[in-house]
């Protein structure tokens, strides 16, 4: 079907009850580019109901509309509208009546609006979406993926209809099976020719084929088709070749066609070899992320989606796990394209609620249908391995829940049998109702991540349990391979208890890799861990954060909870705006993809408090040596190093020697008396260097800098311009505590879509044109809508303005 994006021309408003509005008064409107995130415009406020879990966001119900315009020439033809998401409990009207409803807020839903249309005049569309106290983390609200309308004959490929798999691969040739599925909404039977071309990476055409296909009035029918390639390109994370398969029908007044991207490679799954592709054993470096884009809130752009997994993965990461819903099909695509591995997950939650308002009301009835929706959406990208049925499910301890998860797991693989499935699994959450109340001091009742975040590492000890191990087995058993929440703890043991068992680490702390990660490489049925978290997120605020105590005074780490304004979770690798923390360089270091040190420096302090954190923190440390701090002022340092010893020199004097490697948590460790100059890290093993790591003190001429990602971008309206400001001397360093607030100004074919920093803890909107920066650095995202010389204007008191210029092509 020929598919035409609607993401232009919408109008966005509060959305009020049928008799709010009866006194003649209007909701305030606003016009808008899709996709869109309602919610950052919303202002923040300590009692949100969601409060740190949504970042302090309030929730609300909004309206979006437009109108559409269907020539009386295609009257017969049939019209779908394709929405690749909708946050959440979304409702669609055309010309106001009801045409579909979709609970769901990341599922791809289709709406056949035949029924609804007229051809004399615009047709009114209108989508309404709410959120309200029904996530654990921020959501966004409204039309945050692509909307297309989708328009073809009455004999027509389906949407989705063309799946393509390769059942038998070698080295000389690989057979491909091209499916297809072809509709007849007409009122006769009709007989189609179905041709399938496939291109190679080249572009070469690599092989053809035809079958004809009868379908009676009102069915459809699937048209298989077999076809060999000689010599294939395997796609792998080394080499992601993609070839290209174009389906055409043709007959009696039915021309139709689709394309679709696929990758040619084999999967293979056992406790002995672990996971292989292609053959080969591959550990999985995974990332958790969420589906938020930084600055910009829930809304999923191409070229947003396709940056950050390109950051990923040049960050050492080879597989994302999505949490805890499905990807958008952007982020898909990066992935096939990177050469990034994938495990799509489906639910936060089955029937029992972690929020009062969330999609366990509706699982019971919509579960198949986001199953449906899910694999649909994925099953022609080879990036994506594993679909995951469920994260931190409560129900999994139960005999019902792993009931429940069995039919969740064999649904997937009745849809598709060419990957793999797994549960991700908190054992304290399944087993959590058969432990003590977990009450806080006052006996008031605790956040599950407090709970988790306890300094005695309780958890740690119960999932590791024989409790979990009874209750958790049935549950494992339905599913590939069993997805171990912080359950490191059970990587060896579970070996010989469950010799048949493959383990993937589906969600672990950071401060712990040192201890995971050679059991990982130790344990050929352990394939790998998802980090908590590769990318920075909105919500769940502050359970990253240090607090600052008075020493000696038996004061421990407050909760996760990150009191109002926080709004960051402040636990990512790389923050939102992408740029590496020090934990992604020690991640770097113990995945033994980078031999020279690095330095974090904690933030100078001279009150006397002493850092306390929970499992998801990282130290207050930052890769910098230019500080405003008085000369002789204590300054921790840390050295990350896979090698046995380091010495650090400040100034060319040598501060000491001390231990790292793998017996010393890759980390060596010193108290500097500040001076400026040059701190120098050298790494060696049995007195030889091995690399060394240099940090530079800034001078004084603070000057204010902007740098463009790319000076050329398309004039789309899924290509985006990052632009880097930070405050700099002239060699490029940037000062960290000189922060000031920079105005950005937008003119010719683009719009400043969002603007901010990586501060975890802020008031300032996204969406203003000035903002404060954070350790001297902050972010714009320019969206362009036409082609043309986009001019971008930065500007702070006190510093000369920066300009740039971004060409944007037809």
């Amino acid at each position: 079907m020929k598919t035409v994006p609607l993401l232009t021309d919408w109008s966005v408003s509060p959305k009020r009850g049928l008799f709010e509005g009866v006194n003649g008064s209007t909701a305030p409107t606003s016009t808008v580019t899709l996709p869109h995130d309602a919610m950052l415009g919303f202002e923040r406020s300590a009692d949100a109901p969601s409060r740190e879990h949504g970042g302090y966001f309030p929730g609300g119900a909004v309206e979006y509309s437009r109108t559409l315009e269907i020539d009386p020439s295609e009257a017969e033809l049939v019209h779908t509208l394709v929405f690749d998401g909708v946050y959440r409990d979304s409702t669609v009207f055309v010309n106001d009546n009801f045409a579909a409803q979709w609970p769901g807020g990341y599922s791809r839903f289709t709406v056949n609006i035949d029924p609804f249309l007229r051809f004399d005049e615009p047709n009114v569309i209108r989508v309404e979406a709410r959120a309200h106290h029904d996530s654990r983390w921020y959501s966004g609200l409204g039309i945050h993926r692509n909307v297309a309308l989708a328009t073809g004959p009455q004999v027509h490929i389906a949407l989705d209809g063309v799946r393509v798999s390769t059942p038998d691969i070698d080295d000389d040739g690989a057979l491909v099976q091209v499916e297809t599925t072809v509709t007849n909404d007409g009122r006769h039977t009709r007989t189609v020719i179905a041709s399938v071309a496939i291109s190679a990476p080249d572009g070469s055409i690599v092989a053809r084929g035809q079958a004809p296909i009868t379908l009676l009035a009102g069915e459809s029918g699937v048209v298989r088709e077999r076809l060999l390639i000689d010599s294939p390109q395997r796609w792998s994370l080394e080499s992601p070749a993609l070839y290209r398969a174009e389906v055409s029908i043709a007959g009696e007044d039915a021309e139709d066609s689709d394309a679709v991207a696929f990758g040619i490679r084999t999967l293979q799954l056992d406790p002995r070899h672990g996971l292989r592709i292609n053959g080969q054993s591959v550990k999985l470096r995974g990332a958790c992320i969420h589906h938020d884009n930084g600055i910009i809130g829930a809304r999923a752009i191409a070229r947003a989606e396709e940056r950050r997994i390109q950051i990923l993965k040049d960050a050492g990461f080879n597989a994302i796990r999505s949490a805890h819903n499905p990807l958008s099909p952007e982020t898909l695509d990066a992935c096939d394209r990177l050469g990034v591995l994938v495990m799509d997950e489906s639910f936060d939650m089955w029937a029992e609620p972690k929020s009062p308002f969330d999609y366990s009301l509706a699982f019971p009835e919509w579960w198949e249908r986001d199953i449906e929706s899910l694999v649909a959406k994925d099953f022609n990208h080879p990036s994506v391995v594993f679909y995951s049925i469920g994260n931190e499910i409560p129900e999994t301890g139960r005999p019902h829940g792993s009931r429940l998860g069995r039919l969740i797991a064999e649904k997937v693989h009745a849809l598709d049998s060419t990957r793999f499935t797994t549960n991700s699994i908190n054992g304290l959450v399944s087993v959590i109702k058969e432990l003590p109340p977990l009450g806080g001091s006052d006996d008031t009742p605790r956040d599950i991540n407090d709970t988790m975040a306890d300094p005695g590492e309780m958890m740690t000890s119960v999932v590791g349990s024989d409790l979990v191990t009874r209750r958790t087995e049935e549950s494992f058993a339905a599913v590939d391979a069993a997805g171990l929440n912080y359950g490191d703890s059970r990587y060896a043991s579970d070996a010989s208890v469950f010799p048949n068992r493959v383990i993937i680490g589906t969600e672990t702390f950071a401060t712990r890799l040192h201890l995971a990660w050679p059991l990982i490489l130790q344990n050929d049925h352990v394939i790998g861990e998802f980090t908590w978290t590769g990318w920075d997120y909105l919500g769940e605020a502050g359970i990253g954060r240090m607090d600052y105590i008075e020493p000696g005074t038996g004061a421990e780490f407050s909760g996760t909870s990150g009191p109002f304004p926080w709004q960051l979770a402040w636990c990512g690798d790389i923050d939102i705006t992408g740029f590496r923390r020090p934990a992604s360089y020690f991640r770097e270091i113990v995945f033994g993809l980078r031999t020279a040190p690095y330095i974090a420096v904690q933030r100078p302090r001279t009150d006397g408090l002493v850092a306390v954190g929970g499992p998801w923190s990282w130290s207050d440390s930052v890769s910098s040596w230019s500080w405003s701090a008085e000369s002789g002022t204590p300054v921790v340092v840390e050295v990350y190093s896979a090698s046995e010893s380091v010495e650090l020199l400040l100034n060319g004097v040598s501060v000491g020697t001390a231990a790292a490697g793998p017996d010393h948590r890759y980390m060596a460790t010193f108290t500097v008396p500040f001076a400026a100059g040059e701190l120098v890290a050298v790494s060696s093993v049995n007195g030889v260097e091995t690399g060394r790591e240099v940090l530079r003190s800034a001078s004084d001429d603070v000057t204010l800098a902007a740098h463009v990602d790319r000076s050329t971008i398309r004039g789309s309206l899924d290509d985006l311009a990052y632009v880097s400001i930070a405050l700099e001397d002239a060699d490029g360093i940037v000062w960290l505590d000189r922060d000031c607030e920079v105005e950005v100004v937008v003119s010719g074919p683009g719009e400043l879509l969002g603007l901010g920093s990586a501060n975890p803890r802020t008031t300032e909107s996204y969406l203003a044109n000035r903002t404060r920066t954070f350790d001297g650095r902050a972010q714009a995202i320019v969206r362009p809508n036409g082609a043309g010389e986009i001019t971008i204007t930065v500007s702070a008191d006190g510093h000369e303005t920066q300009t740039l210029v971004v060409h944007a092509g037809e």
